[in-house]
């Protein structure tokens, strides 16, 4: 099993940046898929990116491609999303999940582990 606790969010303007950090606990950390998901207020939780395991491979959702990037540190036991060129529609609640099943059946019903979420507010 892994706790999953979220850092980074606050405010920023359009344009901006921001990094979010997920730090895990447990010692297998490295054997899980990891992805960020959002929710904006009245929406649906969406899947904003995923990094397999070993990190080599990630997924973005089209309304993120080429702003935001994903990735790992399996020795921090932490996962981080690098968000620039951020929009106001990018406002929303940023969650980190975990996954153990396997990268290549992987689908976004199979987070099971949640961490508490973390507001980003990007003003125009």
């Amino acid at each position: 099993q892994v706790q999953l606790v979220e850092s980074g969010g606050g405010l920023a303007q359009a344009g901006g940046s921001l990094r979010l950090s997920c730090a895990a606990s447990g010692r297998t950390f490295s054997t899980y898929n990891m992805a960020w998901f959002h929710q904006a207020p009245g929406k649906e939780r969406e899947l904003v990116a995923e990094i397999s395991w070993i990190g080599g491979t990630t997924k973005y959702a089209d309304s993120v491609k080429g702003r935001f990037t994903i990735s790992r540190d399996n020795a921090k036991n932490t996962v981080y999303l690098q968000m620039n060129s951020l929009k106001p529609e990018d406002t929303a609640v940023y969650y980190c999940a975990a996954a153990t099943t396997p990268w290549g059946s992987l689908g976004r019903k199979d987070y099971n582990y949640w961490g508490q979420g973390t507001q980003v507010t990007v003003s125009s």
